[in-house]
């Protein structure tokens, strides 16, 4: 145990220092003002007040509703791949999610910029709609190009979480369920879908939370016409150098990312307590 011990500490120190210890000063900005040094800050709730403002509001509820957005399209898109995955071998499942991961190798920044080469006025798209005697169409800067580009970058996320369940299935339970007369939608619907629930949700966990807190993404494809949540803390911190509204909006951002990670679980264990019970009887 005292060898274990020794191996945790510097992971100790090292949390310590880059999540703890930023945590705390986060902690101590949201609930105080302005001040030269940290002497002369006072106790305040005006940081938390000024959220609540319907201009920052708005950016909340934008937030929510591409992050939304995203994760179903990861969600109808990824669940089909990650079942076909699961439907091959296990050497060309390997090689498919070697696949599915390779993209992730590269920094996210470099794959976002990347995007910018493809969907501009005088980019890829619109020089092979050129080629046809179609008119370029106005992509980037849009609604459109933000929300692909984070499908792009968080959808191996949901392949991965859902593929990692499906393979682990019994095959015998399928197998019982085509002996019994089900069908293959019956045999989806009553017995796949249900035994993976707990990867549906790790994986929509896994792409909602980044893309509500993205801000390069945002940055790069929506030129600066879309300000999500993440745009406007980076904003303060940089841009403005309020670093206590900033650090409020970061504060109110961790609480209701660790609401609803209890909520997810607290889903995905009744979830399970009900296939198990299900699978009993």
């Amino acid at each position: 145990m005292k060898v274990f011990r020794k191996l945790a500490e510097p992971y100790i120190v090292w949390m310590s220092l880059f999540i703890v210890l930023p945590m705390l000063f986060i902690v101590l900005y949201a609930f105080t003002t302005k001040g030269n040094n940290v002497i002369s800050l006072q106790f305040t709730l005006d940081n938390f007040k000024k959220f609540f403002d319907p201009v920052f509001l708005k950016v909340l509820l934008e937030s929510l509703r591409i992050a939304g957005i995203t994760t179903i399209i990861c969600l109808i898109l990824g669940y089909p791949l990650a079942y076909m995955i699961s439907r091959t071998s296990e050497r060309t499942q390997t090689l498919l999610i070697l696949l599915v991961t390779i993209p992730m190798w590269i920094n996210m920044l470099v794959r976002t910029y990347s995007w910018i080469g493809i969907l501009s006025d005088v980019g890829i798209v619109n020089n092979v709609l050129g080629f046809f005697g179609i008119p370029p169409i106005k992509m980037m800067y849009t609604e459109f190009a933000v929300i692909l580009g984070m499908v792009y970058n968080f959808l191996p996320f949901m392949i991965i979480q859902v593929h990692t369940v499906l393979a682990k299935l019994d095959e015998s339970l399928i197998e019982a369920s085509h002996d019994l007369g089900a069908n293959r939608f019956q045999t989806f619907s009553k017995v796949i879908f249900p035994l993976s629930i707990a990867g549906v949700i790790s994986g929509i966990t896994l792409v909602f939370l980044p893309s509500l807190s993205t801000f390069v993404i945002p940055k790069l494809l929506g030129g600066g016409s879309f300000t999500l949540i993440g745009n406007l803390i980076e904003n303060q911190f940089i841009n403005i150098g309020d670093f206590n509204f900033g650090s409020a909006i970061s504060l109110i951002m961790a609480v209701l990312i660790m609401i609803s990670m209890h909520f997810t679980q607290k889903f995905d264990r009744d979830s399970s307590e009900t296939t198990t019970k299900g699978a009993r009887l």
